[in-house]
């Protein structure tokens, strides 16, 4: 009789692992809404790994296997190396998970992206609490020192809204897309995001809108 056989399932690990080695990022352009000018670009997670459709489902391997700093250091050597290809003299925001600011190579001066750092700024997610990053404004403040700044990711769709803002005191906030999209025919988003703007501005952060797909939107 002849022997059957069938194909083991691959592991998360395994994927992970092709994840990280097929890691890339792509950079998605922050635009002045009068001039229209690119400002900015935000560094945009990519693998080539098949079975992650996108960042949420490799930040949530890496949260599984617990190997967000790994993830994290890929993703900051990556955008290091290709910061050569951009503009000198526009901004590139780099996403950060909270359990990064744990990572001792992130304050690391001879850390790949730190020798850029004054063109950078870190995005901190709200996929997770700060709750649990001890000494939390000191290691913001250890982030500056280096050159960096520092934005609040998605406000108004993440774990703690508002509250981030306060304790990171950051130079950009980012208006959550799901508050963006369809502004320009809903007062309700009009209104919130109104009232984003005018305390974000109060308190001297830039604000970028998420998002934005139609003229009525960048208008609005």
């Amino acid at each position: 009789t002849g022997v059957q056989t069938c194909a083991l399932p691959i592991s998360l690990e395994a994927r992970f692992d092709n994840a990280i080695a097929t890691l890339h990022p792509v950079f998605q352009p922050i635009v002045d809404v009068t001039t229209r000018a690119v400002l900015a670009y935000e560094a945009l997670l990519r693998t080539g790994e098949p079975e992650f459709p996108g960042p949420p489902a490799v930040l949530d391997a890496a949260e599984r296997l617990g190997r967000v700093h790994e993830l994290g250091r890929a993703l900051r050597r990556a955008v290091a190396g290709q910061l050569a290809d951009l503009a000198a003299d526009v901004e590139v925001f780099v996403n950060l998970h909270p359990s990064d600011l744990l990572d001792p190579d992130l304050y690391d001066p001879a850390a790949p992206l730190s020798a850029h750092a004054r063109r950078i700024v870190l995005e901190i997610t709200e996929r997770s609490s700060l709750d649990g990053v001890d000494r939390l404004t000191v290691r913001i403040g250890q982030l500056r020192t280096l050159g960096y700044r520092i934005a609040v990711d998605d406000l108004g769709a993440g774990y703690a809204g508002l509250t981030s803002v306060v304790r990171l005191q950051p130079e950009v906030v980012k208006l959550d897309m799901t508050l963006v999209r369809g502004c320009h025919i809903d007062d309700a988003r009009r209104q919130v995001l109104r009232s984003m703007a005018e305390l974000s501005r109060a308190l001297g952060m830039r604000v970028v809108a998420e998002g934005v797909e139609v003229d009525g939107e960048a208008e609005t």
